[in-house]
């Protein structure tokens, strides 16, 4: 026997024979034979026991009685199907299972002494409610349709888990009120119908105990471990393609379920980058209720307060079974308004969720009046993991076609701004499904902000034009001697001439390196030298042995490229790390408000930033926030250069760097260039920054020789007094942690072609004996250190 306390519900159960006895003393009463006589025999032994009639309400007494128990019970309980069904005797809801069938005592063996029988995913509130629901069908004459498939989970002896589906036979069975049970309204039922969740509200007119439940119930299971796969897998529903009938199955599905077969569906999609609801963009025919106009629309402009949490933050469905009392009580909802205007009388909406995301909304429909509720509505729970794989599906091959299109169109996007590109590649899609034109528009963001900022490699050009100087000058004093080794075996003149045109290359290279020497040397060797080489005949074995080394030296990966490989392997290096040590940081950046970054790698390391509340819409923009970009870029460019100065000694030519930052406090507007395909400042005011960056790198000091990045310094470059006060008091905030020293240059820009005016301060980093921890300092720690604030 598998016995078990009685789950908390409103029933006193008494499990009782006395209809079964009832039915026996009919039998016996006819003496028409063996069956009359076999009736009185039975009443006979369980004579002794008026608890089988007046009921057991405890399941000890069940044991003790087993063996008459099983006598009573012959004739619904035949010995030769015992080991063909799986029955046993019960109460509805609960996991009190005893005088099983062979079968199922063989079948919970096998399942092992540590296996606890559940009905699966049935909670104590469902099984409260649901007791209750019973309660008001045969009492009350409500027709709640609570119903759904209630299975056993039963693994076997080899650990493989099968499903039984239960069935119940309550023919011998009483439901009674007690005395004290309250009595229930019309208004009571219609409060219930729309309180499925409210557990409390349910004892209240369902207090435990109140009904008498006396007799017992027949459980019968068949194994339906097939038929639960297979609904598993009607994940093909999941079989239709894309945009193709998705409507009608799902519908088809839905009405199935709800035995309503003049109910509607549609459906609302969700879009969390911009908080808004839109039409269902991966099949248009897929009507929105809650967007009868199809317009997109913001979550709080289309939904009131509650379903709103309900929907979107906890994730649950939302249900109305009379939508008109519902407007009444809430008479500027206009989500009531729109639904009753277009007939609604009862409805759900239900969130569908994958993968922690919302996609959209599923809306059930009818036209009467507490057809659909939040009874009912707990049916969902069968079908929606194959709507929302269905759904997720038809969103996947969308988000491929978008995707498909930003590459195709745009370039690879930035995250922070993706959801504008996708945007607009959502309507060039509607619109081609609509068989309508349609020009894709250039993705514009106004009042952003921008923050630019360089870390360059100091004299790489220099290194680089040393590095070929020496590697040619290698190259041609190897390649003379054995150009002369072949004027000696054919006292060719063409040869004495190549011989002094080697000697002067190697005399130039010495000297500075024009842009075009290295090219020239390479294309004269190439048509001139190299073909002599290697035609050359009748060499001796050492002759012969040194072209061969020369042309191996000559290889790109030979020693006559060992300096130029030595600097791309520097300037590889630097740039790697810094990129990396860009990329991370960012990733804390972005967390504080999301703002576009580029980043590009050429002698060091440049990037762009643009922030603002354009580019997230859906939060709250704050000029703080620009404030502590700010402070963050200088942190950054702070502990890029100590990572360089910890880097350097391990370098192939120890190369230094130098930082800058260009302050530009005005906002500004940036447009993605279509033919570019990157984003640019739109308008030629804005242009003045542009023509900044380019140029400012390379700019000296006002008055001087000096150029106006230095080693071991930070230049912030600025225009207006209010920068200059911002930017010194991060710098004295930052003091105070320790990254610069005391001393801040200010300093005049010499005048840059069509700019002028332009100032710059310089501070030096303090470099200490380790990296500082990968944690930035914010603008609110600046403001709560008073001592870094200048008056």
């Amino acid at each position: 026997m598998n016995l078990k306390p009685f789950a908390d519900s409103p029933f006193q159960i008494r499990i009782s024979f006395h209809l079964l006895i009832a039915k026996l003393e009919e039998q016996a009463a006819l003496n028409n034979g063996m069956r009359s006589a076999m009736a009185r025999e039975i009443l006979n032994e369980i004579e002794p026991y008026p608890e089988l009639r007046e009921g057991i309400t405890d399941t000890d007494q069940l044991v003790k009685h087993a063996v008459i128990i099983k006598r009573l019970t012959a004739d619904i309980f035949p010995e030769v199907l015992t080991l063909n069904e799986i029955k046993a005797i019960t109460v509805p809801f609960q996991d009190v299972l005893f005088n099983q069938t062979k079968r199922l005592q063989n079948i919970l063996a096998e399942a092992g002494s540590a296996f606890d029988i559940n009905i699966r995913d049935f909670t104590e509130h469902q099984i409260y409610v649901n007791t209750c629901c019973i309660i008001l069908n045969e009492f009350y004459g409500t027709s709640f349709n609570f119903s759904r498939p209630w299975f056993y989970d039963i693994p076997d002896a080899r650990g493989i888990m099968k499903h039984y589906r239960i069935l119940y036979n309550a023919d011998f069975m009483d439901l009674m009120p007690a005395p004290d049970a309250p009595v229930i309204t019309a208004q009571d039922i219609e409060l219930l119908r729309d309180n499925y969740h409210d557990l409390d509200l349910w004892k209240k007119y369902f207090p435990k105990n109140s009904w008498i439940l006396k007799g017992f119930a027949i459980l019968s299971l068949f194994d339906a471990t097939v038929e639960n796969a297979v609904s598993a897998l009607k994940g093909t529903l999941l079989g239709a393609s894309y945009g193709n009938n998705i409507k009608e199955n799902i519908l088809e599905v839905f009405r199935s379920i709800y035995k309503l077969p003049d109910m509607d569906i549609g459906f609302t999609s969700f879009n969390d980058a911009e908080n808004t609801f839109s039409i269902a963009t991966f099949n248009p025919k897929l009507k929105s209720f809650l967007l009868p106009d199809n317009v997109e629309e913001e979550c709080f402009d289309a939904l009131c307060v509650n379903s709103l949490v309900k929907l979107i933050e906890q994730r649950m469905y939302f249900a109305v079974s009379d939508v008109a009392k519902f407007l009444e009580g809430e008479p500027d909802n206009v989500m009531a308004q729109r639904f009753v205007a277009q007939g609604i009388k009862s409805l759900i909406m239900a969130p569908v969720v994958k993968n922690g995301h919302l996609l959209g909304i599923i809306e059930l429909v009818s036209n009467r009046v507490g057809d659909l509720n939040s009874i009912n509505a707990n049916q969902l729970e069968i079908v929606m993991p194959y709507i929302t794989d269905t759904i997720d599906r038809q969103y996947s091959y969308m988000q491929n076609q978008i995707q498909a299109l930003i590459q195709n169109e745009y370039t690879t996007i930035h995250p922070s701004v993706y959801w504008k590109f996708k945007k607009e590649a959502v309507k060039f899609i509607k619109y081609r499904g609509l068989k309508k034109d349609y020009a894709l528009k250039e993705v514009t963001f106004h009042d952003v902000y921008p923050l630019y900022g360089q870390i360059d490699i100091k004299g790489s050009s220099d290194t680089r034009n040393h590095s070929v100087q020496l590697d040619l000058k290698d190259q041609l004093t190897a390649l003379i001697p054995l150009v002369e080794q072949l004027h000696v075996n054919k006292n060719d003149s063409n040869l004495e001439q190549n011989i002094r045109n080697l000697q002067e290359l190697v005399m130039d290279v010495q000297s500075s390196l024009r842009a075009d020497t290295e090219q020239f040397i390479q294309n004269y060797l190439e048509m001139q030298i190299h073909p002599l080489l290697k035609a050359a005949d009748g060499l001796s074995v050492a002759h012969q042995a040194g072209i061969d080394k020369y042309f191996e030296q000559a290889d790109k990966n030979g020693d006559f490229h060992q300096n130029r490989r030595k600097y791309e392997t520097t300037v590889a290096l630097i740039n790697e790390k810094m990129a990396l040590l860009l990329d991370r940081a960012q990733v804390q950046a972005q967390a504080m408000f999301p703002h576009y970054y580029e980043r590009f790698k050429t002698d060091g390391i440049e990037h762009n930033l643009y922030i603002g509340a354009s580019i997230a819409p859906a939060k709250n923009f704050d000029i703080t926030y620009l404030y502590n970009l700010r402070l963050w870029q200088l942190q950054v460019l702070c502990e890029m250069e100590l990572e360089h100065h910890f880097l350097k000694s391990n370098l192939p030519y120890p190369l230094d760097v130098t930082s800058l930052i260009l302050a530009f406090s005005l906002p500004m507007s940036i447009r993605f260039r279509m033919d570019e395909k990157r984003f640019d400042v739109d308008g030629t005011y804005n242009a003045r920054f542009e023509i900044v960056k380019k140029r400012i790198d390379k700019a000296f000091i006002k008055g001087t020789t000096e150029r106006l990045t230095a080693v071991g310094k930070i230049t912030i470059v600025y225009s207006n007094h209010d920068e200059e006060v911002e930017y010194l008091n991060y710098i004295r905030f930052l003091q105070t942690k320790h990254m610069f020293d005391e001393e801040v240059e200010m300093l005049d820009i010499e005048d840059l072609q069509g700019v002028s005016g332009l100032k710059a301060m310089r501070v030096k980093i303090l470099y200490n004996n380790s990296l500082p921890l990968r944690n930035f300092f914010s603008y609110t720690e600046l403001l709560q250190d008073t001592k870094s604030i200048v008056f």
